[in-house]
């Protein structure tokens, strides 16, 4: 059991009780055991954080990290990617089913959780396969992946094609009260695609990824939740047609959520001039008007969350010609700083909405016992210097994957520790 620790001098953000003031917090036995406690009440035994100058918020979660094990192993292991969760921030992330074997059945959902206790990392919760071998033709047995643990179900990052399947899926979910992720994409309007369609793709004659095909996947998913009055997270969005199609739905009261990563937040299809694989991302990185579109829906919570899309690929992969290597991107240690760069710098958000959108809104998403420095929850919590700028440098990942469109660009926001259960399991 883990000593009691004591983190003070710090400004306490949780937008879960409006909290954002300077306090201390004090961890016991695996969950928040009181804000600030008068000298007389703490443990004679305990360690303390000094956290001045920092923010102290509830963990980061994520809901779609691609671990890639087992069966890709060179790209990321269980091991590699929740510690650099912990780097990143993150106390609780989801694992996708992009696995080899896929996560379509008990014993594959008891691996990966068992690969993560294990590991000592960030807590992985595994997200089931929505259909059969990931393949879109017949639904999986979800509620035996549930009983197995699975918290979510989806095919991402493929999307899923079947219109029927999907509606069945969304149904059958209601009973299980688990929630159905899709990755919004028309697979045939997409095929070999390398970057968003517009005028830089024409100048630098590679194929492009259109708009119209998330924006049509998008207004099939919703239209299905409408229908099903399922449990729907669409995700990552990065079209203003995805952005209207949502705005519309959520006004006319339907329950959908949505989610955006921090590179479409900050980078545009510009980069792409460059011809660098690190720069192939999935979804794409759009023109400057989808960039600003999605700023706003983030700010006005048209888009509920932030995830990091980290989507790990070996570097042998990516050293590939461009059009020949895969999506990739390793993100969940720049995630944050990426977003407080992109959002909290410019004035767009400020801490507390970017805690919602990155802690709090995708727990609730997902149904975790998470985003929340609430007492008696979970010991979650994350120490972050806001002030802090730093430059980034692939090769201190602890990702498996270097690949980054960030390195060598100055960021603000510095995770400093990372607490789960009450360890102390990251310190920069």
């Amino acid at each position: 059991m883990n000593k009691p620790l004591l983190i003070e001098n710090g400004t306490l953000i949780d937008p879960s009780q409006n909290l954002n003031r300077v306090g201390r917090i004090l961890l016991a036995g695996g969950v928040i055991a009181a804000i600030d406690p008068s000298d007389g009440d703490l443990p004679q035994d305990h360690d303390v954080i000094d956290a001045g100058g920092c923010l102290v918020a509830p963990g980061l979660v994520d809901l779609g990290v691609e671990l890639r094990e087992p069966g890709y192993e060179e790209d990321e292991t269980v091991h590699s990617g929740s510690h650099a969760a912990l780097a990143g921030g993150y106390t609780s992330i989801l694992a996708a089913s992009s696995t080899d074997p896929v996560i379509d059945s008990h014993g594959a959902v008891e691996f990966v959780r068992q690969k993560a206790t294990q590991a000592n990392g960030a807590r992985v919760y595994v997200v089931g396969c929505l259909s059969k071998g990931r393949s879109g033709k017949q639904m999986a047995e979800l509620g035996l992946l549930a009983e197995a643990g699975a918290v979510a179900f989806s095919d991402a990052p493929r999307a899923a094609p079947s219109d029927a399947l999907l509606k069945r899926a969304l149904e059958y979910c209601r009973m299980l009260d688990r929630p159905v992720i899709d990755s919004p994409e028309v697979p045939e309007m997409a095929l070999g695609g390398v970057m968003h369609d517009g005028q830089v793709s024409l100048v630098l004659g590679l194929k492009g990824l259109p708009t119209e095909a998330e924006d049509l996947a998008v207004a099939r998913d919703v239209r299905l939740a409408e229908a099903t009055d399922g449990r729907l997270h669409v995700g990552p969005v990065s079209t203003m047609g995805a952005v209207d199609m949502l705005r519309r739905v959520k006004s006319r009261g339907v329950v959908v959520t949505a989610s955006a990563c921090p590179h479409n937040l900050m980078l545009s299809d510009a980069t792409m001039r460059s011809y660098e694989s690190r720069f192939k991302v999935h979804p794409p990185l759009r023109s400057p008007s989808h960039v600003a579109t999605l700023c706003q829906a983030v700010k006005d919570k048209t888009i509920d969350a932030i995830q990091s899309g980290h989507m790990p690929r070996s570097r042998e992969k990516m050293m590939n010609d461009l059009d020949q290597s895969p999506f990739g991107i390793s993100s969940l240690e720049t995630a944050l700083a990426t977003a407080a760069t992109a959002l909290v710098r410019t004035g767009t958000l400020d801490w507390i909405e970017l805690i919602d959108r990155m802690s709090t809104r995708p727990a609730q998403i997902a149904g975790l016992d998470a985003g929340t420095l609430g007492i008696g929850r979970p010991a979650d919590v994350t120490v972050i210097n806001p002030n802090a700028g730093w430059k980034v440098d692939p090769s201190q990942f602890r990702s498996t994957c270097i690949s980054t469109p960030f390195a060598g660009m100055e960021l603000i926001g510095r995770v400093k520790h990372t607490v789960v259960g009450g360890d102390l399991r990251f310190s920069d």
